[in-house]
């Protein structure tokens, strides 16, 4: 298992990112895979259907007061993942907000580096999801 993070100064108050920020617009963002379905859940909580070439899973969004924590919602017996866990932060800094992701990834696959491998994409995928957000405010 890897973990990953990036962060970004974006020039919009928390609020203002927290209203942009939604769970099929972090997966959009982040562009590996499609939005299939979105179902909200009486918790609070989000599940979105996701699908990329010859996969499908889903994700598991949870709302905190600081941003969305979101994983595998299969316990890893489904998609690519052993286990993806990724928590977006939102924090006021000077006239704008510090927006971090950051994310534990492990591939299901016996693959020699694979957690590198995956790792080396999971952070592209954010930093994507950072460029994403930092378009839509």
């Amino acid at each position: 298992m890897r973990e990953v993070a990036v962060d970004r100064f974006v020039p919009e108050s928390p609020p203002a990112i927290g209203r942009a920020i939604t769970p099929t617009r972090l997966v959009e963002w982040e562009g590996s895979f499609a939005v299939d379905d979105a179902t909200r859940l009486d918790d609070g909580a989000t599940v979105v259907a996701v699908s990329g070439p010859g996969v499908g899973f889903r994700l598991r969004f949870e709302p905190r007061p600081d941003g969305y924590r979101y994983a595998v919602a299969d316990d890893g017996t489904a998609g690519p993942f052993e286990r993806m866990e990724t928590w977006v932060t939102v924090d006021p800094e000077n006239e704008g907000s510090r927006v971090r992701f950051r994310s534990v990834v492990a591939l299901n696959a016996p693959l020699p580096f694979a957690d590198r491998i995956a790792a080396w994409k999971r952070r592209a995928e954010l930093r994507r999801a950072l460029d994403g957000l930092a378009g839509a405010v």
